[in-house]
């Protein structure tokens, strides 16, 4: 097995530009001819989409298959596929079962909707495969904790699919804050958008109707409770759904809650109280997630952090406040009181934080290097917690005091029955 896997190692270690110990070699599995990462997506619709072509542009890897039990979707991603590689010999796959059957699949990116990412992501990690998953990390926090133990017990590199961290003008800002430019961190303002999209406008159509012959509606409920067909409900607006998702406080708290804590140095802690409100549109008597949202964490040393959406005057993005000045940051720039602070330079003595080549890249890398990726699971749960805690806040109207060691909810046995959820038979972890 020895001289299996460093046979695996060498071939894969040919795609990268790389020096490697000889302590980095890892698991065993085939690859292909070229030495790439060979690689399987699951989930091919409009973030899976997406990530295809990111996979396709990398010269580290080889997509291999493809995986959807939408038979259009599956079509658009074998095509794509096809068509970068010039020939016809990407698999197509309703079943995921079966794309973890293979033992010549490294990697599996997975895009399926949060309701499935505990049951896929931990029989792929129980199947030897590596993982680059969507965020957030899964439907409910006890999924996610799932996760993290899985990855932990096989040895999975993960990629959570929070791949702001791998942005420059987000490292740069999470730098200033780390080093004290702006002095001790008060208070923390998470900017999300609101409001419940509505794609193709689908919001009016919620009433039940036979399901497209192209769609397995059986199995894309999967896990969740069972639920008549209506467009309104598949596809990009589950997750408006409490059932299938989070709302837009889920949808994009693992985005920029989680630039928040890089910046707070928070990747191994959380908060200790969190409270929040909400409030609910009706577009549609399916959505039924928050359509407006404020949360408040308060953290151990002081900190302050307000998650709000849908709220007037508060800018999308992490928003860090000090003693002397403050730091924001967004996909659409960055911004610093005093001005200076964006001129500053963080010496070769200071913290100093991950430079990731882009996050696919830094996934396929560290999947041969064996090293932890910039976004690793037991990070994007730490994340996602505020967002999870926010959300049994307001279904309990209740104050969420919460221990982030031991990661568990105090003293409100409603609220902690929340953290997960039971699943529609015969559908287990």
């Amino acid at each position: 097995m020895l001289i299996q896997n460093r046979r695996r190692f060498l071939k894969l270690a040919a795609g990268f530009p790389l020096i490697v110990p000889a302590s980095a070699l890892g698991k065993g599995g085939a690859t292909a001819p070229s030495g790439r990462v060979t690689v399987a997506c699951i989930g091919t619709g409009w973030q899976g989409g997406n990530n295809v072509q990111s996979f396709l542009a990398e010269p580290g890897a080889q997509v291999v298959a493809v995986c959807d039990i939408d038979a259009d979707h599956l079509e658009q991603g074998r095509t794509a596929v096809n068509q970068k590689y010039q020939n016809q010999d990407c698999k197509a796959y309703h079943n995921f079962e079966d794309v973890l059957a293979r033992d010549d699949i490294d990697a599996v990116m997975l895009a399926v909707p949060d309701h499935w990412h505990g049951l896929v992501s931990t029989a792929a990690a129980r199947a030897g495969k590596d993982v680059y998953g969507e965020k957030p990390l899964a439907q409910n926090w006890a999924e996610g904790r799932a996760i993290v133990d899985a990855a932990k017990r096989y040895g999975t590199v993960w990629q959570t699919g929070s791949w702001q961290r791998s942005e420059s003008q987000f490292r740069f800002a999470c730098e200033l804050v780390r080093n004290g430019r702006i002095g001790k961190v008060r208070t923390v303002e998470v900017g999300l958008p609101g409001g419940l999209s509505d794609f193709d406008g689908l919001g009016d159509q919620d009433s039940p109707v036979p399901p497209p012959k192209t769609l397995d509606y059986d199995r894309w409920l999967g896990p969740a409770p069972y639920a008549p067909y209506c467009p309104a409900r598949v596809h990009k607006t589950w997750r408006w759904n409490l059932d299938y998702g989070g709302g837009m406080l889920m949808d994009w708290a693992p985005h920029h809650v989680d630039i928040a804590h890089w910046g707070l140095g928070m990747d191994e802690s959380g908060p200790v109280e969190v409270e929040g409100t909400g409030e609910y549109s009706d577009v549609s008597r399916v959505w039924n997630a928050p359509s407006k949202f404020r949360v408040v964490a308060r953290y151990a040393n002081g900190v302050v952090m307000t998650i709000t959406g849908g709220s007037d005057g508060v800018p999308r993005g992490a928003k860090w406040t000090g003693d002397d000045g403050w730091v924001w940051v967004d996909r659409s720039g960055i911004a610093a009181q005093p001005r200076s602070l964006l001129s500053s330079v963080i010496r070769p003595d200071e913290i100093r934080l991950e430079r990731s080549p882009g996050h696919h890249r830094n996934f396929l890398e560290c999947v041969v290097t064996r090293r932890r990726t910039i976004a690793p699971p037991d990070v994007a749960l730490r994340s996602a917690t505020p967002a999870y805690l926010g959300i049994i806040s307001i279904l309990t109207e209740s104050k969420i005091k919460w221990d982030p060691v031991e990661q568990k909810i105090l003293d409100n046995p409603a609220a902690e029955r929340l953290l997960g959820r039971t699943m529609r038979s015969p559908w287990h972890i």
